[in-house]
């Protein structure tokens, strides 16, 4: 998906850490507001932990340009649960992909079928106005440079 594309809709469950929150939730339903979509390869590992560690702890960074962030990976909703209790939660949306259907809609999909961490900002009007793909996930695109992007979105 280039930068310019509208953005591909998806519909998938997920939660915001625990059973009670557990819901079906679709891209169409934060139309209007910009969104971080942040794939991730899995629950639990130490970067993936760090990255959306560092996004909830700075998720008023996020909230005050008026996104939503919205975390993607392929495991199931009761593994973010999990996930999510391990880590005293996340301040977003932990969404399970997992027939990788979406990954797949977005090129993020590696070369062994693995989600190569991957991060899209979406304008109010659901166009791509940021794709960055790693090519090996060892590190996550940092706060300050999805804020800057936010905040060339108003302009």
């Amino acid at each position: 998906m280039p930068v310019g594309a509208p953005a591909p809709p998806f519909t998938l469950e997920g939660t915001l850490g625990t059973p009670e929150t557990r819901r079906l939730f679709t891209l169409e339903e934060f139309q209007g507001a910009p969104v971080v979509l942040v794939f991730y390869p899995a629950d639990a590992s130490p970067i993936c932990t760090a990255q959306l560690t560092t996004y909830t702890n700075d998720i008023d960074r996020f909230g005050e340009l008026g996104a939503q962030v919205v975390a993607l990976s392929p495991q199931g909703v009761a593994q973010h649960e999990e996930f999510a209790a391990q880590h005293g939660g996340f301040a977003f949306p932990l969404l399970a992909d997992v027939d990788r259907d979406v990954g797949a809609a977005y090129g993020v999909i590696g070369p062994i079928g693995f989600y190569r961490r991957s991060v899209f900002v979406l304008d109010a009007a659901g166009t791509i106005r940021y794709a960055h793909r790693a090519t090996a996930g060892l590190t996550f695109r940092p706060v300050d440079e999805l804020v800057g992007v936010l905040a060339t979105l108003g302009r």
